[in-house]
C-alpha cells in the first residue's frame, strides 16, 4: 500500500492508473486503462486460451499490481516535473501492457501438471515476451508495438544485459528503463515484502531443481534465512547501482516534491531493509 492504495485489490490499483492516465493525456481513450487491466486479470486468472490461473504465490498478480501503481506514479512525477522528452500517450500505453504482461511468462498451459509456475523463473522474462507477443497480436496490435512491449518487458531481468536489448528509439529505452526501476521499487516497498521472502526462496528452489542452480543468480541460497539475510546486500549492491546507473535515475520521479523531496519507495525499502537487518543479523555495507 503506497498512498493509501492497496495493491492486493486491483481496482484500486486501476482506478489510480486510469486517473493518472486521464491526467496526463486529456485526449485519452477512457476505455484503454479499464480494457488493459481486464485483459491482464483475464489471463492471470486462467480464462485465456490454454493457460491455468497463476499458480506463483510470490509472482502472483498482485506483484505485478505493486509495479504497476510504482510505474504510473513514476510517470505522473516525471510530467509534473516537465522532463524532456515528454512521453507520449502511445508509449504510456505500451509500457502499462508491458507491465501488465511482464511476469506472464510464469503462467502454466493447463496440459502442464508439474510444478508451479515458478519453475519457470530463470526463463521467464522470454516466456512473458512470447506471451505479450501472442496475445496482443490477436488485439490488433502492431509489430512495432509488439516489438516496444518486448523490449521493455526485457528490461525487468535481473541478469539482463541492457546493452543487447534492440530498442527501436531513445525513448523506448527510458520507458524500458521506467518499466525496470518500477518492477524493483513496487515490489521492495511492499509492507509484507519481508514476510514473502520466504515464498520467493520456495520459487528459487523450485526453480533451481528445474533448470539447475547456475541458471539463477540467487539460485546458491540454502535456505530462506540465508536469501533474507543477503537481501540487504542485493538492495545495496545491485538494485541502488542498477536504479541509480543503467536506470538513469528515473526514481527521482516518485521524490514528493520533486527534485529533493523523500522518496516513499526508497524510505518504505530501507524500513523493510532495517527489518532484515535487525532480525538476520545483515550488515549494512554501504553504497
Amino acid at each position: 500500500m503506497i498512498r493509501q492504495i492497496d495493491t492486493r485489490v486491483h481496482c484500486e490499483v486501476e482506478r489510480q492508473v486510469h486517473s493518472t492516465y486521464l491526467s496526463l493525456f486529456h485526449e485519452g481513450d477512457r476505455a484503454f486503462v479499464p480494457q488493459a487491466f481486464r485483459w491482464a486479470k483475464q489471463c492471470f486468472d486462467g480464462h485465456y486460451a490454454d493457460y491455468q490461473p497463476i499458480d506463483a504465490r510470490y509472482h502472483d498478480f498482485e506483484h505485478t499490481l505493486q509495479g504497476t501503481l510504482c510505474l504510473a506514479l513514476l510517470f505522473q512525477g516525471r510530467h509534473s516535473a516537465k522532463a524532456s522528452p515528454p512521453l507520449p500517450i502511445k508509449m504510456f500505453e505500451l509500457s502499462l501492457l508491458a507491465m501488465l504482461f511482464h511476469d506472464a511468462g510464469y503462467l502454466k498451459k493447463k496440459d502442464d501438471a508439474e510444478g508451479s509456475g515458478a519453475k519457470y523463473t530463470s526463463v521467464h522474462v522470454g516466456r512473458s515476451a512470447l506471451f505479450a507477443k501472442e496475445f496482443l497480436t490477436q488485439q490488433g496490435y502492431s509489430a512495432a508495438d509488439i516489438t516496444a512491449i518486448q523490449n521493455m518487458i526485457r528490461c525487468t531481468g535481473v541478469n539482463v544485459d541492457l546493452q543487447s536489448i534492440p530498442f527501436q528509439s531513445e525513448l523506448e529505452k527510458l520507458v524500458g528503463f521506467a518499466l525496470g526501476t518500477a518492477d524493483l521499487l513496487g515490489q521492495m516497498a511492499a509492507l509484507d515484502y519481508v514476510d514473502k521472502l520466504p515464498v520467493l526462496y520456495e520459487e528459487f528452489a523450485e526453480a533451481a531443481r528445474y533448470y539447475g542452480a547456475k541458471s539463477l543468480r540467487v539460485g546458491a541460497f540454502n535456505s530462506a534465512e540465508e536469501l533474507m539475510r543477503n537481501t540487504p546486500d542485493f538492495w545495496e549492491s545491485y538494485v541502488l547501482p542498477r536504479i541509480q546507473g543503467d536506470f538513469s535515475k528515473l526514481y527521482t520521479f516518485l521524490n514528493d516534491p520533486y527534485p529533493d523531496g523523500p522518496n516513499p519507495y526508497l524510505r518504505r525499502i530501507e524500513q523493510n531493509m532495517t527489518r532484515l537487518r535487525q532480525e538476520f543479523g545483515a550488515s549494512k555495507l554501504g553504497v
